[in-house]
């Protein structure tokens, strides 16, 4: 026993001489927001698509080729929502290994952080996840209230020759702004500087980490901020804690290669379209070098051995979208839902009334680009619809507070228009890999409009002035003293967006006492029963609200619609 004992402590000692004073390349590679593109086709759209896990993997073939058990691989979340692939194996076929997790496992990740994504599909979801995935699940800021101490693993370290390399993971903790706590009981989401000063000491003093990662699924700033912590760290991390040599990020769907204080930050943005890689040189426990790449793979071949693997799997989604569910009389875009009332967006407040019989409707487009044509209707359209597994919710309101949301939501989304010549949509030029925003100053998924009541929107305002609500569609009059049932999702019922808390003025505290009604399912599922039990859909605009003054506002529209949509 004690020569076994003194021959694994020379062996120890001969690696770490071994190490010293030789050059070791790593080859970290991270992916981020792959949101269900794990093959080669959009089930939701029914068309090949480029970004895809199968051309990911015919690039880390190469790589292992070049580098062996050099390359370290990393995963940084929201893999689990975003295809019909993922609400397939997450909620209709629960009783086989999650897609995401046999992914992760056949292409022998690392690391794997959790996003806010994941956190959404709720416990039963993302604990079998964890569960069935082979590689460390990190997560140093998801606390466990009841241990108080993380719900699973804070950091890994991996080896090399001597070189230990720290990867320390940590989740946004906007969590609470989105999900309601049903979702993520028992937990909590602690500020991320803070957590990320405590956990580097012990990487360094305690585990003698050379190399220090962090992976984290938070963007590049902005966001929610509030008095206990900011959605989107990653520069301030770079700027304000000490100790990083590379901090991997994603959340915010845009491009970032750069370098702050010697700490390279990458985000590769979403949909397995690009890589980051972080080429790092170590010597005698020092990191004499790094070099920062945004990898294209949509050139990479389709790797048919991961596509036989995952065959049967392919199959059994292709055949749950297309099903069909009964037809549509008329073609929706929704393009349409940003220049006025439109039958994509009011489908789903004809939803939400007829099914909670609220007063009044809250419901922003989804999706940027994208239209159900006339005909028959598939399963693989409802994820066109409706993107997310959001479920309905029906809040208290006063009528004030209806209109406050609603003038947040035309601020960020219309400009204030100065003379006929003037923008009519609040525009920015686009980020590379920004496909959040596509053009517009803000997120398109906050732009709300409402059903159930008649109202104009004056783009000559001011901010906070634009809206006038005029009475409601069938007739009564609108008081803003009066008290309404409003429905809306869950994201918004939670605060995402912040249209109820900054627009509305209702504290985030307080929320959860004005809900009144949630939905037992997601949002899509009802959207299917509807298809399902009426057979055929004439879906038209409710033509509730529009854009004044008419003469400035619909020639404004239409150059407005042809920059954006046909550059």
């Amino acid at each position: 026993m004690k020569k076994t004992i003194i021959i694994l402590v020379l062996i120890c000692i001969n690696m770490t001489m071994m190490a010293k004073g030789k050059t070791v390349t790593i080859r970290l590679i991270e992916t981020s927001d792959v949101h269900g593109a794990f093959f080669p086709y959009n089930f939701t759209e029914r068309r090949p698509m480029q970004g895809t896990m199968a051309r990911v993997s015919t690039y880390l073939k190469r790589q292992r080729k070049s580098y062996g058990d050099h390359v370290i691989l990393l995963e940084n979340g929201d893999i689990l929502q975003g295809q019909p692939t993922c609400y397939y194996t997450n909620f209709v076929k629960t009783d086989e290994p999650n897609i995401a997790a046999e992914v992760v496992n056949y292409l022998q990740y690392d690391a794997q952080t959790f996003g806010n994504h994941d956190v959404e599909t709720g416990h039963a979801v993302y604990d079998k996840w964890i569960k069935e995935i082979k590689c460390p699940v990190l997560g140093a800021n998801i606390i466990d209230t009841k241990t108080n101490k993380p719900y699973v693993k804070p950091y890994t370290i991996i080896e090399r020759e001597g070189v230990r390399i720290a990867i320390l993971g940590m989740l946004t903790p906007a969590i609470p702004n989105w999900l309601h706590e049903s979702l993520w009981t028992g937990l909590r989401f602690d500020d991320m500087i803070k957590s990320a000063h405590q956990w580097i000491k012990v990487l360094k003093e305690q585990e003698k980490a050379d190399v220090i990662v962090g992976l984290f699924h938070s963007g590049w700033e902005g966001g929610i901020v509030t008095p206990n912590y900011e959605e989107d760290v990653a520069k301030k991390m770079a700027e304000t804690v000490e100790g990083f040599d590379v901090i991997f990020f994603g959340h915010d769907h845009t491009e970032r290669n750069t370098t702050i204080n010697g700490v390279l930050c990458m985000d590769p943005s979403c949909n397995a379209v690009k890589v980051a890689q972080a080429t790092i040189q170590v010597r005698n426990g020092k990191v004499i070098s790094k070099k920062g790449e945004l990898i294209d793979v949509t050139g990479e071949a389709i790797d048919q051995q991961y596509m036989a693997h995952f065959q049967p799997q392919i199959d059994a989604v292709r055949q749950y979208v297309e099903h069909q569910l009964g037809t549509f009389a008329t073609t929706m875009r929704s393009r349409d839902a940003f220049f006025g009332p439109t039958a994509f967006t009011d489908l789903i407040h004809q939803l939400q009334l007829e099914y909670t019989h609220a007063d009044i409707s809250f419901n922003a487009p989804l999706a940027f680009d994208t239209d159900i044509q006339a005909g028959p209707v598939y399963m693989s359209d409802m994820f066109k619809l409706y993107r997310f597994e959001n479920k309905i919710y029906v809040l208290r309101m006063t009528g004030e507070e209806v209109r406050k949301h609603l003038e947040m939501s035309y601020d960020l989304w219309t400009n204030t228009m100065q003379s006929a010549d003037d923008h009519i949509m609040l525009l920015a030029p686009k980020a590379p890999g920004d496909n959040q925003r596509e053009g517009f100053k803000n997120y398109t998924f906050n732009f709300d409009s409402a059903a159930g009541i008649d109202y104009v929107v004056d783009v000559t305002k001011p901010e906070g002035q634009k809206v006038r609500i005029l009475q409601f569609s069938d007739g009564r009059p609108f008081d803003e003293k009066a008290w309404y049932k409003v429905a809306m999702n869950s994201y918004r019922g939670n605060g995402g967006g912040e249209l109820l808390t900054l627009g509305a003025g209702i504290p985030l505290d307080s929320i959860n006492s004005r809900i009144i009604y949630m939905s037992e399912r997601d949002q899509r599922y009802y959207l299917t029963q509807k298809i399902e039990r009426e057979g055929q859909i004439e879906a038209k605009s409710f033509n509730n609200w529009r854009f004044i003054p008419d003469a400035w506002a619909r020639p404004a529209i239409e150059r407005d619609r042809k920059m954006i949509f046909e550059h």
